[in-house]
């Protein structure tokens, strides 16, 4: 039997919803449950694919190729359950598939409403595609009061109803904030905030409150209270030195424990005997006592909001754990380059990595952040358009290429970068057009790889072929492949049909490695990405030799 739990927020946004919803379905694992995590998005776009970075954050790729919300990184990244296309749904979503059926005729000549025919298609994506999972996650997102979430909060009192309070549970995530001048925290904005989740039918079960400190145990009672929530299911929830820490911190409040109880899960695993949460222990250590520190250099063009590059900064640091080191990122702005000397901003620094982006704005910034480690020996890792850019670089540095470029900027005379028209999908062919919609449009999911023998890729991996996520729609050039080996690059991996470049690198310097995929979506903290874990091996070797 299949239970489910609906996560909601109140009080303002950025509380942490998602990193609340994996870290319990964490628990839940190491009591020996079988998870699953959604995400329900209010917003009217199809699915983030179309979004700035700068306003929604990293676009998030599963395996079968579906764009979605940053949070699915936080669900696979502790729980190490495969994100689907079935796990996120946004309004857009929604409301394309009801339209649709309503063209069709489908809805037989009914008034298509919001209730029921909207509520409908919500409630259906939430109980679809589910086989025999224990339990069901879904966080709502947006915050309780919004106009946009109202549909969906209506969706999940229903089910509420219709699954009933032995296969459902309700959980409110709100912020109780600590006023200094006052020298108080204040319990009154989660009791507003559960009024406005009352008004719309939904009585929490359970309130989870973010804090800066422990919450004590009269104002737990007070906030049950008021809320009509059980004082043992006013759960604590402070801030905590590393977010590994808290699958810990939730258990040691009891956050799970009185989650089976409401379920009445009274088997030996729901009590707890023999909880296992000792990966978590280990890697909270190695996040707080570090052997030592690496500072990487990250140059990308969406630096003003860091959750641009949400699952790059955790790779990174799961980089670290793996080599018992800290870290440290110094984010740059690679239009800076575009005016001032590379030199300046990167002479002190174990590692350069550049990441993916689309456009011409701050390209040449980032073509000078890759000739300046290739000349100085410094690590570097390009991803996805930080390889075609390293590929452009050496075209022109080291293969005389002078006016090789990316046809993504504009025409070109030596196209070393150019729009996929075509690309094998196991038995099928995809083909796309410049002229085609944007959304959805990308090579995306996970394609297969080839890595040359002897390369170092091949050594990194411990294998010959890989599968990685793909969000790209511009390709590097196999047409220059020869002219390109013949100045010193690699092409280490390559599509099976020997078509695509995957990975280029540089025998001859010490790591320097771009690849056309995205490896940091399928890092976890324990299990790191081996690019990952060996690039900032190399950043540690190079600073002993520094």
């Amino acid at each position: 039997m299949t239970r489910y739990i609906f996560i909601t927020g109140g009080v303002v946004s950025s509380l942490g919803k998602g990193l609340a919803s994996a870290a319990l379905a964490a628990l839940l694992q190491a009591r020996g449950y079988k998870v699953r995590l959604r995400k329900l998005d209010p917003y009217l776009n199809v699915d983030p694919g179309t979004m700035s970075p700068t306003q929604h954050g990293e676009v998030f790729v599963t395996d079968d190729g579906a764009e979605t919300d940053l949070d699915l990184g936080h669900y696979e990244r502790f729980t190490g359950v495969p994100a689907r296309k079935t796990d996120n749904v946004t309004t857009g979503r929604i409301y394309t598939n009801v339209i649709e059926k309503e063209r069709r005729g489908d809805y037989l000549g009914a008034t298509v409403q919001v209730i029921p025919h909207v509520t409908d298609a919500i409630k259906e994506f939430t109980l679809s595609d589910v086989h025999d999972e224990d339990f069901v996650l879904c966080e709502i997102g947006g915050t309780v009061g919004d106009i946009e979430s109202l549909p969906f909060l209506e969706a999940i009192r229903q089910l509420g109803n219709e699954l009933g309070p032995e296969r459902s549970m309700f959980m409110h995530l709100t912020l109780v904030p600590f006023l200094k001048s006052a020298g108080e925290l204040k319990t009154k904005p989660t009791q507003h905030s559960v009024k406005e989740l009352q008004s719309v039918g939904i009585q929490p079960d359970m309130i989870l409150c973010r804090c800066e400190q422990d919450i004590p145990a009269d104002e737990c009672r007070k906030i049950g209270l008021f809320c009509n929530v059980p004082v043992d299911n006013v759960i604590s929830a402070p801030d905590v030195g590393t977010i590994y820490e808290v699958p810990i911190c939730y258990h040691e409040r009891g956050l799970d424990r009185q989650l089976t109880r409401h379920f009445r899960l009274e088997d030996e695993r729901s009590v707890g005997n023999g909880l296992d949460l000792s990966r978590w222990d280990q890697i909270v250590d190695r996040v707080k006592n570090p052997e030592g520190e690496v500072t990487i250099a990250v140059v990308g063009k969406y630096t003003n909001l860091l959750d641009s590059y949400k699952s790059l900064a955790e790779a990174l640091d799961h980089g670290g754990i793996a080599n018992h080191v800290r870290v440290n990122m110094n984010w740059i702005d690679s239009e800076i380059f575009e005016s001032e000397e590379a030199v300046h901003h990167l002479s002190d620094v174990e590692g350069i990595l550049v990441p993916g982006g689309f456009g011409e704005r701050g390209a040449e910034g980032k073509i000078a952040a890759a000739k300046f480690a290739r000349e100085h020996n410094v690590p570097y890792f390009g991803i996805c358009f930080g390889m075609q850019m390293a590929v452009i670089e050496t075209a022109r540095s080291m293969a005389g290429i002078e006016k090789a470029g990316s046809t993504e900027f504009g025409e070109c005379e030596e196209p070393i970068v150019g729009l996929m028209t075509e690309w094998a999908r196991g038995n099928s062919v995809e083909r796309r057009g410049a002229g085609d919609n944007l959304g959805g449009t990308m090579r995306l999911g996970a394609y297969d790889c080839r890595l040359a023998d002897g390369s170092l890729v091949r050594k990194i991996y411990g294998e010959a072929d890989i599968s990685e996520r793909h969000r790209h729609r511009y390709e590097v050039n196999i047409n220059y492949r020869d002219r390109l080996e013949a100045a010193g690059v690699r092409f280490s991996g390559l599509s099976p049909d020997g078509v695509l470049p995957e990975i280029v690198e540089l025998p001859n310097h010490p790591w320097y490695i771009g690849v056309q995929f995205h490896p940091e979506l399928k890092s976890k903290p324990f299990e790191p990405h081996p690019l990952f874990s060996s690039f900032v091996g190399a950043a540690v070797e190079h600073s002993r030799l520094v």
